[in-house]
């Protein structure tokens, strides 16, 4: 799980995602280990993250299972199984407030990640 969610996290901002934040899910959600929320400036922005992360993690073996709003660019869902990517435009983001939802749950650190990255 850590390499493929520092593949997503990597990829992300590549692509200049801002706020990321993983957040281990495993014990109240029983359908992933981990939820990595980020967010786009602009719809296109939005698009051009979720398309990196889906591309690298592909590339490393991990098959999308489900992508929901892609067509929008203001929330899009990846679901790789044990991670669920929401890459949210800020808006949305702020209007959901998503990790409030699941303030319960631990953050992972994630700055150790994106380390090294180019």
């Amino acid at each position: 799980m850590t390499a493929d969610l520092k593949i997503a996290v990597r990829a992300a901002d590549a692509k200049g995602a801002t706020a990321p934040i993983a957040l281990n899910v495993s014990e109240l959600f029983g359908l992933a280990d981990v939820f990595l929320i980020v967010s786009g400036s602009v719809e296109r922005n939005v698009q051009a993250i979720s398309d990196e992360i889906e591309d690298q993690l592909n590339a490393a073996g991990l098959r999308t299972i489900r992508r929901e709003g892609r067509e929008s660019g203001r929330w899009i869902l990846l679901d790789f199984g044990d991670i669920i990517v929401h890459v949210f435009h800020q808006e949305e983001r702020e209007f959901y407030q998503l990790e409030r939802l699941w303030h319960d749950c631990p953050a992972l650190e994630i700055s150790e990640m994106l380390e090294g990255a180019a």
